[in-house]
């Protein structure tokens, strides 16, 4: 379909609108998480589950998400995307229900998750391949933006006016690109009827949110309590069976053979690290500092933005370092500084300096930066060029779900054994990622 320069435009003004709205909620929410807390009366272990089930359901959508594109018209399935991520936000505003509350972060994440596909899909297909390069640079700054600014603006809303106002602001801008979108939007991507393996969605959902459960419940109840076992079972069976399903069927839900490449799955479970790693220390940052140190949310979100305007002006540096030396050397530069400021928060106490924290949270963005982006390349520079849809989207939904756990676990900690065993926790997948460079680098990869 051809469309007018004009209504161009407006569709790329709409999916940017959305997308920063859905990045900003990614973050966002960790900054409020203390208030939350105090709020509904629950301790980190339950709170972490807004962060956590947030990637976990964003994770396994990613998989489904080529489905919905092949099979759905663009305007009504982008409509119902921002229709679903509305109303979870509409239930987070109003509600006095932590169950309601974790419903509408499951609704903003399936939104989510289908939205931020959707997205580029469409921008690829609408714009000529001499402005693909600039619209996507376009796109790609303002969604990795949003991410590095909303604790900051969180911490400020927060606390001038109570975490609901997050979501109050969020909706009527939801509102707004709703209508814009019904005016706006046109079915610009071919459709075909495609079946859909429910059979392995079912499995994957199973496997994942059984784990998920189990670790979190972990912070509640007895490792040994049915609370625990049974979620922790069932997990792993439906996750076997799930693997067992791909690996013999002719067209997978989900390509694992891809995995047969040692390289690609190196840089899987770098990645997988990694996002532990990030997602728990998003949900750990804000509460060392408001609730162990005292400060308030403001406080949080400002000591956090040096490390975030940081990683943003790494980034590309990271990509031209990577060209340059290959992965080996940025990932030895990479993990050295995750282990530096892994030790570092080791001494982290409640009447150290905010700003020695400050401080190795800039280091902390440093090595973010330097491994991010570099893993998913060096990955996908593994695989056959008909495998890189199925690499792509095998990567980032594994690397989301670690994300998942991560925060998961990093929370049983605190509510275990305290702030120190959870920055134990923070270096011990330091250590991890450290052992995994050994691997990578005694073998003949580049």
């Amino acid at each position: 379909m051809e469309l007018t320069n004009k209504k161009r435009n407006m569709i790329f003004m709409v999916i940017v609108v959305t997308c920063i709205l859905c990045s900003l909620l990614s973050t966002a929410l960790t900054t409020a998480l203390p208030k939350i807390m105090e709020d509904f009366q629950i301790n980190e272990a339950t709170g972490q589950w807004l962060t956590s089930i947030y990637s976990l359901v964003q994770g396994i959508l990613v998989l489904a998400t080529a489905y919905f594109i092949k099979r759905f018209k663009t305007k009504p399935l982008y409509l119902t995307s921002l229709g679903i991520f509305t109303v979870g936000i509409i239930l987070n505003a109003f509600t006095n229900s932590f169950s309601v509350m974790m419903a509408g972060r499951v609704l903003q994440a399936a939104g989510n998750g289908i939205l931020l596909a959707l997205g580029q899909v469409i921008l690829l297909t609408i714009y000529e391949k001499e402005r693909r390069g600039s619209v996507m640079g376009i796109y790609g700054l303002a969604v990795s933006a949003a991410p590095v600014v909303a604790p900051t603006l969180a911490g400020f809303v927060v606390d001038a006016f109570g975490w609901r106002m997050i979501f109050y602001i969020l909706l009527v801008i939801c509102i707004l690109a709703l209508i814009v979108t019904m005016v706006t939007f046109e079915n610009v991507l071919e459709n075909e009827k495609v079946a859909f393996d429910t059979v392995s969605m079912a499995l994957c959902i199973v496997g994942f949110g059984g784990l998920l459960l189990g670790v979190g419940n972990i912070g509640k109840s007895s490792f040994v309590s049915l609370e625990v076992i049974v979620p922790l079972v069932l997990g792993l069976a439906g996750g076997g069976v799930f693997v067992h399903r791909q690996l013999h069927m002719e067209q997978p839900f989900l390509e694992l053979r891809i995995l047969k490449s040692s390289q690609y799955t190196m840089a899987v479970i770098a990645s997988m690290i990694l996002y532990a790693y990030l997602m728990g220390f998003s949900v750990l940052a804000p509460v060392y500092i408001q609730r162990f140190c005292g400060f308030s949310a403001t406080v949080s979100g400002m000591s956090m933005m040096p490390g975030a305007i940081v990683m943003a002006l790494m980034s590309p540096i990271a990509g031209k370092l990577y060209d340059k030396w290959g992965m080996k050397r940025v990932f030895a530069l990479g993990v050295l500084f995750m282990v530096g400021s892994s030790a570092g928060m080791m001494f982290l106490r409640e009447d150290t300096p905010l700003m020695f924290f400050t401080v190795l949270n800039v280091f902390r963005s440093v090595f973010t930066a330097m491994l991010m982006m570099p893993f998913v390349t060096w990955g996908m520079n593994a695989l056959k060029k008909e495998h890189t849809a199925a690499g792509t989207s095998l990567l980032t939904s594994l690397r989301t779900i670690a994300g998942a756990f991560g925060s998961a676990l990093i929370m049983v900690v605190v509510s275990m054994a305290g702030i120190t065993a959870a920055f134990a926790g923070m270096l011990a997948l330091g250590a991890a990622q450290l052992l995994l460079f050994l691997i990578v680098w005694r073998r003949k990869y580049v």
